[in-house]
Formats: structure tokens, C-alpha cells, sequence
């Protein structure tokens, strides 16, 4: 249940935005009023998201050949409690948050598709760097690559509310710009090439006693996202609580113009987004005692990435520099931003190769591919309990780079798999540990077949 006061702000909105106000209720403020929300770590708070889109994309499924456009829709919720905590950074900003309620769903050509983050790190400590990329990690366990997908493109409070409000005390009739850091958090544009959002004051208006400001935004921006080359064209409401010192409601809608490298448009998506927020009306998970002990900047632990594919057979922890890439058949890899690469193979129990099996079939294939091998280790057990892993490596170039080959052979009850990682020479020490963690950390989750 949303507190008391979000949901006065949310009548509010409604009242205003869809039925008006009674010339009574309404009050102009001829004097100047300050408009500041403070924010600290004693007094967190509570953010209602609801987006709605609709429209048409283009969507590439075949390199070289033109896109088709298909019909879209998509749908959110987000209720999460949170608080700020002291930057890590110069000129970044860090909160944590608990999720309480999460909807996402979206259908592209009439195939639904849905998302969702797991109860057990619905906890999460959101950093937010100088360009505004945002990265979550949780305290409680690894996320997957999906769920940093539905955050990383959330807002974040105080990046939004601070760069919608006023640097200096306003009176109704004045306007400003939004902040760059509002703009970006808004559109997701990185970076913003042209244009902006404007704030205008419009006036006092008095609902249940209490004195909100009313502020009119609107503008277009062009710039660039994930998808590309973008044109938005943002207008709606806002409110600011005059007593609480809050901004308690933003409503808006928005248009987003997918642009070709002409310059035309070649797709749309239209779009509501309404957001409450008011004091937190539960505390649990972000209280001192709740926090104490906890690590609340980013470790390689805490760091970690859980990939976890039960169609596959497997689940395992990987750094985030690397990303599972093709998967196909029995095999998947897994890319290093550096230039690294795993090849895992998933294999029945019957077909798993004995580790100097393995090392004969690399030597081999290395040879038909024109590596130059430089050396090589025999296998060695790493462990017997509760699984075996066999380890070694092969010194080998290829078209004049030095790379190590790093191998395993990992046996468990339901099946193994064989894993082949090239790890380039410069970077093989720290890249190991990486391969380390991964084989470490490796599940079979179903039995595999031959």
C-alpha cells in the first residue's frame, strides 16, 4: 500500500491533470518561493513508476538486410523505498534501494515477453557516474545481465528532482532549463547532441491544505541510445510539495522518434510516465541495523554476474567485463571486453573426454588451425569433491599474438562440460583468476544427453 501522502499526490495529479481545479483551490503566489529538495541518508523515501508505450519499430534480424517494422508495446511498475548515501566519487552519486513491487512486460509483433527481478536482490545499491550510466550491484547475492538491463535504465531521484528545480527562489511566470543531468536521466540519451527541456513555474495551487507548486515542463531533445540515433519530444506536470520540500509528482508524455542514418524517422513509440514519490512507508532493509556489516561499494564479489540458463543446463558467476555471446547447440561463450573468450562446451557423462583426451584434441586442433605451440602443462586435478576438475594450459601465437590457452575438464553428477579459454598473453594473470572463478562457480542444473 502506497503511504498517505503518495497517494494524496497521486489525486493530485489526477485532479489536476484530469479534471481541474475549482477556481477556489487555486492560489497565486506573487512572492518568490524556494524550491529545494534536500537529501540524506536519515530520511529515505518512496518512488511510484508507471510507464506505458506504444508504437512501431524497425527491428534489424539479419545483418545487411533492412529492418522490418513491427508493432510494439510495453508496460512497467516499479514501487521501491530508498535512501542516499555519501558519494564514492568526486562528482558521482550512489543510493540503495528495495524494490517492493516489479512489473515489466512489452510485445513486438504480437509475442509477449516479460521480466522481472528475483526476491532475493530486490536490494540494490544503484551508483550513478559522472555521465549518468547507472550500475547496480546487490549486497545479497549476484544479478543477472537482465535484471541490470531493467534498472540501469531506471531514474535515479537525485540526478531527476535536483536538475528540474530551480537554482534560485522563483515566482510564478519564470522558466528555466533542466539540468543536462535531468535531460539524460529522462531520455536515456548519451550522449544529448541538441535541444533541452524547459521548467516553467506556472503557479501555487491548494489541495487538502496543503500548497503545491505547479511546474510545466516540455521540450525535444535529439541525441543517442542503445538503439541509436533518437528524437524525443517530452511535455507534462510536475508538483512540488511546498511544506514537505518535495517534488511528490511528475507526469508525462512523450514521444520517441527512432532516426535512419538520413535522418528520417523509422520508427515510433509513444508514451505516459507517471512518477510518486513520498516518505518511505516501510523501513525495513535500509535501517542502520538493517545496513550494518553490508558493503555498500562495488568488490569484485559483490560485482559478480550470475548467468543461469536452464534450457542450456548450466549456471554460473563471471566478472562483468565478460558476456555470454553465442549460444548454440552445446555450446556457449562467453567474451571479454579485452578480447578474451571461453568456449563451454556441455557434455554427457558418456562423451565427457578424460583430461589427456582433452589435451590431445587441443594440441590437434590447434595444429590445423596454424597456431604455433610454444609448450604446454599436463593435466593436473584441481578437485575431486564435489566435483572433479582437471586443469592445463598450452603457450601458444597466432597471426603474431601471444596468448595462453587456459582448459578444464569439470565432471559432475547429472554431466560436465570442457571449457577452452584464450586469454591474451599481456593480460593472462589477471584473465586466470577471471577463468578461476568461472569454472569454480560452474552448475550442471539438468541432466545432458548425448
Amino acid at each position: 500500500m502506497l503511504s498517505k501522502q503518495l497517494t494524496t499526490c497521486l489525486a493530485v495529479g489526477v485532479g489536476i491533470l484530469g479534471l481541474g481545479f475549482a477556481r477556489s483551490n487555486v492560489a497565486v503566489a506573487q512572492e518568490k518561493v524556494t524550491l529545494v529538495e534536500r537529501f540524506d541518508a536519515a530520511n529515505p523515501y518512496r518512488v511510484e513508476l508507471k510507464v506505458r508505450l506504444s508504437g512501431r519499430l524497425a527491428v534489424a534480424f539479419e545483418k545487411g538486410k533492412p529492418p522490418e517494422v513491427l508493432p510494439f508495446s510495453g508496460s512497467s511498475t516499479l514501487v521501491y523505498d530508498e535512501k542516499v548515501l555519501p558519494a564514492d566519487e568526486p562528482r558521482t552519486a550512489k543510493a540503495i534501494r528495495v524494490y517492493r513491487e516489479t512489473e515489466f512486460a512489452r510485445t513486438i509483433d504480437g509475442k509477449e515477453q516479460k521480466a522481472d527481478i528475483r526476491p532475493a536482490v530486490r536490494r540494490m545499491v544503484v551508483l550513478r557516474s559522472e555521465r549518468g550510466k547507472k550500475v547496480p550491484f546487490s549486497p545479497d547475492g549476484p544479478l543477472t545481465w537482465s535484471e541490470i538491463d531493467l534498472i540501469r535504465t531506471d531514474l535515479f531521484s537525485l540526478a531527476l528532482v535536483t536538475g528540474l528545480l530551480p537554482a534560485k527562489p522563483v515566482s510564478p511566470g519564470d522558466k528555466w532549463n533542466a539540468s543536462p543531468n535531468a535531460v539524460g536521466d529522462l531520455t536515456d540519451f548519451d550522449p544529448i547532441e541538441e535541444g533541452g527541456l524547459v521548467v516553467e513555474f506556472l503557479s501555487v495551487v491548494t489541495l487538502n491544505n496543503k500548497k503545491y507548486a505547479k511546474l510545466q515542463i516540455s521540450g525535444t531533445v535529439k541525441g543517442v541510445t542503445d538503439d541509436g540515433p533518437s528524437r524525443q519530444q517530452l511535455s507534462g506536470t510536475a508538483y512540488f510539495d511546498l511544506e514537505a520540500n518535495r517534488l511528490t509528482y511528475l507526469n508525462l508524455k512523450g514521444v520517441h522518434e527512432l532516426l535512419g542514418p538520413d535522418g528520417k524517422t523509422t520508427g515510433r513509440v509513444d508514451g505516459t510516465f507517471v512518477m510518486t514519490r513520498g516518505p518511505a512507508s516501510r523501513g525495513d532493509g535500509l535501517t542502520p541495523t538493517d545496513l550494518q556489516g553490508i558493503a555498500l561499494s562495488p568488490t569484485p564479489e559483490n560485482s559478480l554476474l550470475l548467468y543461469d540458463n536452464p534450457d542450456f543446463g548450466v549456471k554460473f558467476l563471471h566478472p562483468r567485463r565478460w558476456r555470454v555471446g553465442t549460444v548454440q547447440g552445446k555450446q556457449l561463450t562467453i567474451e571479454e571486453s579485452g578480447g578474451g573468450g571461453i568456449l563451454l562446451t556441455a557434455e554427457s557423462n558418456s562423451t565427457l573426454p578424460t583430461p589427456e583426451q582433452y589435451l590431445t584434441e587441443s594440441r590437434a586442433y590447434l595444429a590445423k588451425q596454424k597456431w604455433t605451440v610454444n609448450g604446454s602443462d599436463q593435466p593436473r586435478r584441481i578437485s575431486d569433491t564435489p566435483d572433479r576438475v582437471d586443469r592445463f594450459a598450452i603457450d601458444a601465437e597466432v597471426d603474431k599474438q601471444h596468448v595462453q590457452m587456459e582448459y578444464a575438464v569439470v565432471a559432475q553428477a547429472v554431466g560436465g562440460a570442457t571449457i577452452a579459454a584464450r586469454l591474451p598473453w599481456a593480460e593472462r594473470e589477471e584473465l586466470r583468476k577471471d577463468v578461476d572463478r568461472i569454472i569454480k562457480s560452474l552448475q550442471i542444473i539438468k541432466r545432458i544427453e548425448k
